[in-house]
């Protein structure tokens, strides 16, 4: 196969702590003085067997987004040895203006704003650039396996025993004390949100269990996916985080789903999250319109039903109707108990007003956005045009991406198809 990697980064203009608008607030911003994690990713990737075509989508304030940029770019010009194209401001106007020349009508659904309609412009750039893969790698990790485009490319594309494809895999990440499990937080003022306990259940019983099997859990950093999947389902972008779990739950409604292989890992080390509060926050607003969704996909006769039951331990005691009852609560202790005191109580007012009018509103759009996402890919593949402005803005005359090995041998071929059946 011929995969890309894709690494999204979010600039902003300084080391403010307000955030955005529901869908740019990010975790972990990296003012524009600064480096960043960037540099460090990248130079571990060098590591990295059969790495191909790297590209780097950048996403940053309006009023910062062409410094953000040309930083980007100084940064990927630190590593000639690698194949980086630089997806920043620039290179957004040109997708929007072949869009508009073909007739398609988009409103940020693809973009360089919002943690979804960042990865949907990743998937746009694998696909006019041709490639049959995208692996997303986040700008905060670092890869320590020789071997990692081989796992994620393992399995990818094949069918498992019973005939099931492997369209879309994600693997785990290890912490900087070498562990797979979540440190959340387990004190009393938790007792409503267990999410990091709900997750740890999760992943021991799937570390524990075939190499390949059918995944409740989506890191979205760690995340593969085959053409066939890129080219028919969209990422959200009206999720205001934890658009990457989201995806698994769109695959499930349209027939598909990801799978979760135990060998893939990278290290994942984030920098602090400034403010506990705000976090939380994006999480109320992400809880919310996460069950609105679902509720609205139970209307449409064309989808596939989820049910919160189908996804325990993790992450369906989240995806039910007393989510409402159960963040207010945690906000409300976590006032108490919490340093960022101001920010929960703020957080718990969200809860009852912006952010459950927001997942009324905003709840069916998705799925009118999604319904286009076939036809855009399709009208948008290997579009010469295209690929040719965006090679020149990135100052290359060739298209990138040189055909690769997939990694797969018949043995491994022969290993999934034992071992999925059990999974099934």
């Amino acid at each position: 196969m011929n995969p890309v990697v894709l690494i999204p980064t979010y600039v902003s203009a300084s080391r403010r702590t307000q955030g955005g608008t529901v869908t740019t607030t990010y975790d972990h911003a990296t003012p524009l003085s600064s480096e960043g994690e960037l540099p460090r990713c990248l130079n571990s990737l060098r590591c990295v067997r059969g790495l191909g075509a790297i590209v780097i989508l950048v996403a940053a304030e309006a009023a910062v987004e062409n410094q953000a940029a040309s930083k980007v770019r100084g940064i990927a010009a630190q590593f000639p040895d690698l194949d980086i194209v630089v997806v920043g401001a620039p290179e957004a106007a040109l997708v929007r203006q072949r869009m508009e020349q073909l007739g398609i009508v988009t409103h940020g659904e693809v973009g360089l704003a919002g943690y979804g309609a960042v990865r949907n412009m990743g998937l746009l750039m694998a696909n006019v650039l041709g490639f049959d893969a995208a692996v997303f790698v986040d700008d905060d990790e670092i890869i320590e396996d020789e071997a990692f485009l081989e796992r994620a490319m393992y399995g990818l594309g094949k069918l498992t025993r019973r005939g099931v494809p492997i369209l879309a895999k994600t693997g785990y990440y290890l912490n900087d004390q070498d562990s797979y499990l979540s440190r959340r937080s387990t004190k009393w003022y938790d007792r409503y949100w267990e999410q990091g306990k709900a997750f740890n259940a999760w992943i021991t019983r799937a570390m524990r269990g075939p190499r390949l099997s059918r995944s409740n859990h989506v890191c979205g950093g760690c995340l593969a996916l085959h053409k066939e999947a890129f080219k028919r389902v969209s990422f959200d972008p009206w999720i205001s985080r934890g658009e990457d779990l989201d995806y698994m739950l769109d695959l499930r409604m349209y027939g598909s789903d990801i799978w979760f292989d135990n060998t893939w890992v990278l290290r994942h080390l984030p920098p602090k999250t400034p403010r506990e509060g705000m976090r939380f926050r994006q999480d109320i607003f992400r809880w919310l319109y996460e069950y609105r969704k679902l509720e609205y996909a139970r209307t449409q006769i064309d989808l596939m039903q989820i049910k919160p039951q189908s996804l325990l331990p993790y992450p369906g005691p989240f995806l039910t109707a007393d989510v409402v009852k159960r963040i207010k609560r945690t906000a409300l202790l976590r006032s108490i108990g919490r340093p960022d005191g101001k920010g929960y109580r703020n957080a718990a007012k969200a809860a009852s007003n912006e952010a459950a009018r927001y997942a009324e509103e905003h709840c069916g759009k998705y799925f009118e956005f999604q319904f286009m996402w076939p036809t855009l890919m399709l009208r948008m593949e290997n579009d010469a045009i295209l690929k040719s402005a965006l090679m020149r803005s990135a100052g290359r005359d060739e298209a990138v991406g040189v055909s690769m090995g997939s990694g797969i041998n018949p043995g491994e071929t022969t290993e999934i198809r034992l071992n999925l059946g059990a999974s099934e």
